[in-house]
């Protein structure tokens, strides 16, 4: 890359269901750009229903890149997405002036703007016996230990991801230090400028939203698409809000006015979780979604700024 600091990324962040989607299909059309997914599941075109993609609609009014790029039989991680949205970007600044990454995966977002943490060496027996520890007692006992192990990290961190609560142990027990004391690199300089805008709602509105959206998701046949994803179950996509809570119900472990249940009350917690990731981050300029004309006013200056 080679671009000046003419040329930003403009982040679009914040919880589920807080209306970063519809926002972000405006701002690019009126902004005459490009939209850039940082969700680490809606890059599956397997995974649709679950992870709330954007609209075919709103896919043909606005070019988006990493919805249904990539297959959950072959999963990518964070590391490999940084490699690919970089390049992609390289690509984009040649037409663009400004793109659009919008997302709530924090990961993701940290990845392409700063670059990741160098991580040790994973331990592939340890792996293997967290996961039978995981397969036979659950992840409670796996999120207890990492709670005693680093809370630091516990505090942040979506403790429903399987994937990500192993790995903080896998490197917290082998290296006997903390997780989160490997994740305090040096941000790497990026040959662009960002503009982050953190989206929020009053709590009892997005708690309601994200309620409705669960209820529409299961209207849509969200049962029917885990169903048809039983064989990646055990994945990292799949341990995810919005499809781990499925798979209990469809073994017969409770039934569907539960499930509907903890879909709501996991999604929320997961809102909350991203709420706290994003403000931990102190970098981010918060406004509601639905000031569209707030918003471009603060990145029309942000801009001209640097000009």
């Amino acid at each position: 890359m080679n671009f000046s600091a003419s040329k930003t990324v403009i982040v679009i962040a914040g919880p589920t269901a807080v209306g970063k989607t519809t926002l972000c299909v405006q701002l690019a059309k009126k902004l005459q750009t490009v939209v850039i997914s940082a969700d680490s599941r809606q890059l599956y075109r397997e995974m649709s229903i679950g992870t709330a993609k954007p609209s075919p609609a709103d896919l043909d009014n606005v070019p988006h890149y990493f919805i249904d790029s990539h297959s959950v039989a072959a999963p990518i991680s964070a590391g490999q997405y940084e490699r690919e949205a970089l390049a992609l970007l390289n690509t984009l600044f040649t037409t663009y002036d400004t793109v659009i990454l919008t997302g709530g995966t924090g990961l993701y977002i940290n990845a392409v703007l700063k670059g990741l943490d160098d991580m040790p060496e994973g331990d592939m027996a340890l792996r293997q016996a967290l996961q039978q520890q995981f397969e036979l007692e659950g992840i409670t006992p796996l999120q207890n230990r990492l709670l005693q192990l680093d809370p630091a990290y516990a505090a942040l961190a979506d403790l429903n991801n399987t994937q990500r609560v192993m790995r903080a142990l896998e490197v917290s027990i082998t290296t006997g230090k903390p997780y989160s004391s490997f994740r305090h690199r040096t941000a790497i300089e990026r040959p662009f400028s960002t503009k982050l805008i953190a989206l929020q709602r009053p709590r009892e509105e997005l708690y309601a939203r994200i309620d409705q959206r669960v209820e529409t998701m299961l209207a849509r046949g969200l049962v029917d698409e885990v169903q048809s994803l039983a064989h990646y179950r055990h994945t990292s996509a799949l341990q995810t809000v919005g499809y781990k809570e499925v798979f209990p119900y469809l073994d017969g472990d409770y039934d569907y006015e539960t499930m509907v249940e903890v879909l709501k009350r996991n999604s929320r917690r997961y809102a909350k979780r991203q709420l706290t990731w994003f403000r931990h981050q102190n970098q981010f300029e918060w406004i509601n979604p639905d000031d569209e004309a707030g918003i471009l006013a603060s990145i029309s200056q942000s801009v001209s700024n640097r000009s």
